[in-house]
This record gives C-alpha cells, structure tokens and sequence, in this order.
C-alpha cells in the first residue's frame, strides 16, 4: 500500500494528465440526446432500490444488505450507441460490481449476444478496476475479456460509458476516449447479431469480484449507490420474433454508423492506444493457457506481447508497478480465475 500511494503521487497522476490533455483536445462532443428515465427503461429487480430523480433524468441504483437492484431498457434494440453518465459508489465498495451492459439472454438462452461494462468493487487507497467482455451467439466458452485500471476515481464525479455496436464494428468509450474497438469481419460468427436490450445492475459478487473473493462486501458501509443520468438509447426498437427486420431499421443502421462516436479519428486511435498500453493489465489475445491459438480478432503486436505472461497477466519483467489476472461474471456465475492487487 506504501509502494502504491508513494508512486500515486508521482507517476500515475502525471500518466492521467498527459492522457487527459491527449484525448480532450483531440475530440470533440458526442452527439448524444438524452432520454428521460420513464421513456426507455423500467425497473428489473430490487424495485424499491431503483430510485428515480424528481425530473425522471436520473436513477440510482441501491444495495443494502437485503438487496441490489437494477433497470433495463423497454425496448430490444437492432445495433445502437447505448450511454449513460455514471457515478460509482464511494468508500469502501469490495466485492461490488456495478455493470452497464446489452445482452439478450432472456431471450436467446442458448445463442445469447452480449456486450459488458463490469466495474470491480474497489478498496480504499486503490485505484478502480473494470472489465470489458464481448459475447456473440452462444460464445460464452470463448470470454473475450479485458481488464483495465481508470485514470480517474469514479465514484467524485460522473463520466460518461458507452457501447457503440454497429453491423460493423463495437467500440467501448469512456467519456470520448475509445478503450477498445472489435470489427465484425474478425469475430465471424461469433459477432454478436441479434437485438439487444440494456441493462444496468449493482449486486453482491463478494465470491469474486476484488482479488478473487479475498475482499467480501462490507454492509457497514451500505447503503451503496451508483447514479446514472444522461440516459441515451439511439437504435432501432424491433421485435426479436420478427423473421424480417423493419426497413426503418436500414436507415436507423446508416444513421448509426455515420454519426460521430460510429468511427476512431487517427487521434483517438493514438488516444486508445496510449490508454491500452497503460492501464490495460489483462487480455485473453495473450491469455495462452485459455486460447492455445489466439481468437481470430486478435492481433498479435510482438512487443506489446513481452508486456505479458501466458496467463494474459501483465509481466513485471517487462512492465512497471501493476499487475493482476481478470475473473468473469455472466448470469452463469462462471469465474475465469483470481484478481491480485498492487
């Protein structure tokens, strides 16, 4: 703990600035219009602990010792940008897992598509860790996660999370910062292609979520709150029965793919890779023991590879202070391993 706040105020602030000065002078505003909360969404589960905002802009997400809670779009969706401005529970939050994320699941039990934001509960004096994972028609014995550290802590103030999926391509952004971009033609089959609707969830993951259980939830600390405003839902609303797609959904797709959160600049593609090469600690593309032969849509860069072992961890030989492994929740509790802290 010394060694982590010694090098906090040194080297991790000033890799946070030069990052932040990168990527807002490089982009420019998303076109985002917000919906409020009644208009998209309802309540999934823990409905007293789903707490709307007098204006209906914002809802909170609670959980206590009796109950997490959570929200999900009225509507399947055929693609769309799907964002919301989020504050993440402060204190001493171990063992919670807030996730923003589309899935079909409920739908589609055997061919699910999915596409997640997990933040991982945090203990105090350490910086918050989070995952991205993509899943496509059934893939789920082929997790494509990745595990990252914010510059920032989320739980001062709201920073906006989006999921871009096109026919094309899925991009995860954090504020206008793209962290990761997959392309269709890559993943083949295993491309997510069914609608989706989105959700959003606070719950007890005290069996794995901060160093692989180590670290359960503490209710001492309850309640635990994460805030979401800024709703934005932009797709095509369809029926997932439907055998034939609406032609409204082509135009909504041409829409989609031509605004401007539907494609990385040159300089957010130099933005994201300097966010990779410096707060991504793990990544299934050079996970060997899972994937003896990578996944199609990985690409190997030879000396991004020397920063990791063959468990996808980051390697101190090659790499500075932090290191870990990621673990992985879908609605099947599956756990891909232990998370080490700095």
């Amino acid at each position: 703990m010394e060694n982590f706040h010694s090098l906090s105020k040194g080297v991790v602030p000033l890799l946070s600035l030069l990052l932040f000065q990168l990527v807002y002078v490089a982009t420019g505003a998303f076109n985002v219009t917000t919906i409020p909360f009644n208009k998209g969404f309802s309540p999934l589960w823990g409905d007293g602990n789903v707490v709307r905002s007098s204006d209906d802009q914002s809802v909170s997400l609670v959980l206590n010792q009796y109950t997490g809670s959570g929200f999900k779009s009225s509507d399947l969706y055929n693609h769309g940008f799907f964002s919301a401005r989020i504050k993440l529970p402060s204190e001493y939050t171990a063992g919670i897992v807030v996730a923003f994320y589309t899935t079909n699941g409920d739908v589609f039990k055997k061919t699910h598509d999915e596409l997640d934001f997990e933040f991982l509960g945090n203990i105090r004096g350490k910086r918050w860790r989070f995952q991205t994972n993509v899943y496509g028609n059934g893939s789920t014995s082929r997790g494509r996660e990745e595990r990252y550290y914010l510059w920032f802590d989320p739980s001062k103030e709201f920073h906006r999370y989006s999921i871009l999926w096109t026919n094309k391509n899925i991009i995860f952004y954090i504020d206008e910062v793209p962290i990761r971009e997959i392309q269709s033609d890559a993943m083949a089959g295993d491309f997510p292609s069914k609608p989706m609707s989105l959700y959003a969830t606070i719950w007890d993951a005290s069996n794995w979520a901060t160093s692989g259980g180590k670290y359960k939830v503490n209710y001492k600390y309850a309640p635990f709150v994460a805030e979401f405003t800024d709703l934005a839902l932009h797709g095509c609303a369809i029926d997932p029965i439907q055998e034939v797609l609406a032609s409204a959904c082509s135009q909504k797709d041409d829409q989609l793919e031509n605004n401007n959160y539907a494609s990385v600049t040159p300089k957010q593609r130099v933005a994201m890779k300097k966010f990779r090469k410096n707060y991504m600690y793990y990544s299934y593309c050079y996970d060997t023991i899972r994937y003896s032969t990578p996944l199609p849509e990985c690409v190997i860069d030879p000396v991004e590879r020397r920063q990791f072992k063959d468990t996808g961890r980051l390697n101190f030989n090659e790499r500075h202070h932090h290191h870990s492994k990621r673990s992985r929740q879908v609605p099947s509790m599956r756990n891909y391993g232990d998370q080490d802290e700095d």
